[in-house]
Order: structure tokens, then sequence, then C-alpha cells
């Protein structure tokens, strides 16, 4: 069974914790899901009043 997207967890990089989990749908072409994960990514910004440059992203791997 395929998973219905791949996950992401976006990281403050000042305290290592993980400030935010998003699901991106597996159909989206490299230069879309890295403008969806930006776009995201700034909203945390905001959401969370820290710089935009604190946070990163990284995809979830099942172990």
């Amino acid at each position: 069974m395929k998973a219905p997207g791949k996950h992401y967890k976006f990281i403050n990089s000042k305290t290592g914790y993980v400030i935010y989990h998003f699901t991106l749908k597996n159909d989206l072409n490299e230069t879309d899901a890295k403008a969806q994960l930006e776009k995201v990514k700034a909203d945390v910004a905001t959401k969370n009043r820290i710089f935009l440059d604190t946070i990163y992203w990284e995809e979830e791997r099942d172990n």
C-alpha cells in the first residue's frame, strides 16, 4: 500500500524541537514541492514568531 504523501517535520534549529508536521502530496514535481515547503516554513515562522532562517525541514523516514 502506497503512502498518501511524503511527511515532513519543521524544526527550530536553535532548540532542536520539531514545531510542525506537514504532509505533501506525492503528485507534485520537485519545484512545486519545494515552493510548497517554503510557504509552509514561512507560515510556521510567522505563527511561532521566530526568524525564518531559524527553521528547517526534513523528510520523516520510517525506521
